[in-house]
C-alpha cells in the first residue's frame, strides 16, 4: 500500500507540473508544446501501468468513489427520453431506487437502478444507495409491468447493501428481497444487469437476477463488504484490505468464475473520467444482446436463465 500511495503522489506531482507548464506557456507566450506533450505521454503510460495492475482493495476504493457516474447519469446518456415512475403502491417511494421507462434503439425498455447521491445532501435523500423494502417492491412492480407489456428490463446495480435499519426490518426487508429473487428468476421478459459501482450482498441481488450480468471494469460484487468479512473472520475491520485480497470480488475474478458474462471497459482513472466512453460501451453491449434475447420465446428464455443460475458455483 505504501508503494501505491507513493505512485499516486508521483502522478499528482506530474499532473501539477503539466498544469504549471501550460499556465507558464500562456502567461509568457512561450511555446512549450513539445515538452508538455512528452510529459503527457509519460503521465498516460504511468496511469496505464498502475490501472492495469490494481489490487482488489484499490478496485474497492475506485468502485466507492463519490465521483463515479450514477444510474441517473447513465440513463440520461443512454435513454434521453427516460420517464421516472414512483412508489411501490404499498407504503411510499424509495429514492434509493429509481425506475421508469425509456426507449433504446426503438425498443421500449424498463430501467431500474440503485441511486446514490453526488453530495452529502443528496446522499441523505438517497440513503447512500441503500434501499428499503419499498424500493425493492417498487422495482418488482415495474418489472411485473414490463412483463405485462413485453418490455425488456435493464438494471443498474450500485449499493453497499440493503438498508438494515429497524424500520426496514419491520416492513419486511428480507421478504421483499427474497420475493424479487423469486420473481426475477421467472419473469417472462429479458433482463440485463450492469454493476456500475458497488454490488453489495442481497441488496445488489435484489436487482441482479438476470439473463446477462455485466460489471464495469473497476467495480466489485460480493456477498459482504471487505470490512464486514474482516470483522467476522479476524474481529478487526482494519484488515479489510487483506479480506479484499481473498474475496474474489473483482470483475476479472467473477468473469473467470462465470458469475458474470461481460466486463465493460472503463477509461483510465475510472468511469467518472469519461461517462460517454462507458455509456457507449454499455450501448454496444445492449445493441448486441437485447435483440437476441427478445427473439427467444418465454419458455426458452426461462430455461436458459435457469441453467445460467444453476451453473454458478460449479
Amino acid at each position: 500500500m505504501h508503494n501505491t500511495l507513493e505512485f499516486e503522489k508521483s502522478l499528482i506531482e506530474l499532473e501539477n507540473k503539466i498544469i504549471g507548464l501550460e499556465n507558464f506557456s500562456k502567461e509568457n507566450n512561450v511555446n512549450l508544446v513539445s515538452e508538455i506533450d512528452i510529459l503527457r505521454k509519460k503521465l498516460d503510460q504511468m496511469k496505464r501501468d498502475v490501472y492495469a495492475n490494481l489490487s482488489p482493495w484499490q478496485k474497492v476504493k475506485i468502485a466507492r468513489l463519490q465521483e463515479r457516474p450514477t444510474t441517473v447519469e447513465y440513463v440520461k446518456t443512454i435513454m434521453p427520453d427516460f420517464i421516472e415512475l414512483h412508489g411501490d403502491r404499498l407504503y411510499m417511494d424509495d429514492a434509493a431506487i429509481i425506475g421508469g421507462i425509456g426507449t433504446f434503439e426503438g425498443i421500449a425498455v424498463t430501467v431500474i437502478g440503485h441511486q446514490k447521491g453526488k453530495d452529502t445532501k443528496e446522499n441523505i435523500k438517497r440513503n447512500f444507495g441503500m434501499a428499503h423494502p419499498e424500493g425493492y417492491r417498487k422495482a418488482l412492480r415495474l418489472m411485473k409491468q414490463a412483463e405485462k407489456f413485453k418490455r425488456p428490463v435493464v438494471t443498474f446495480i450500485d449499493t453497499p447493501g440493503a438498508y438494515c435499519g429497524l424500520g426496514a426490518e419491520e416492513r419486511g426487508q428480507g421478504e421483499a428481497i427474497a420475493t424479487n429473487l423469486l420473481e426475477m428468476s421467472r419473469l417472462k421478459t429479458p433482463i440485463i444487469s450492469f454493476v456500475i459501482g458497488e454490488g453489495g450482498s442481497g441488496g445488489a441481488l435484489g436487482l441482479g437476477i438476470a439473463d446477462r450480468v455485466c460489471m464495469l471494469e473497476h467495480t466489485i460484487y460480493s456477498v459482504i463488504s471487505p470490512e464486514g468479512l474482516s470483522s467476522i473472520l479476524w474481529k478487526d475491520a482494519g484488515l479489510a484490505e487483506k479480506a479484499a485480497d481473498i474475496m474474489k470480488l473483482t470483475a476479472k475474478d467473477l468473469l473467470e468464475m462465470k458469475v458474470i458474462d461481460k466486463i465493460i471497459g472503463e477509461p483510465l482513472g475510472g468511469a467518472h473520467k469519461d461517462i460517454e466512453f462507458v455509456s457507449n460501451n454499455i450501448k454496444d453491449y445492449l445493441i448486441k444482446e437485447l435483440p437476441a434475447l427478445l427473439k427467444l420465446d418465454s419458455n426458452t428464455l426461462l430455461d436458459q436463465r435457469y441453467e445460467k443460475l444453476r451453473e454458478i458455483g460449479k
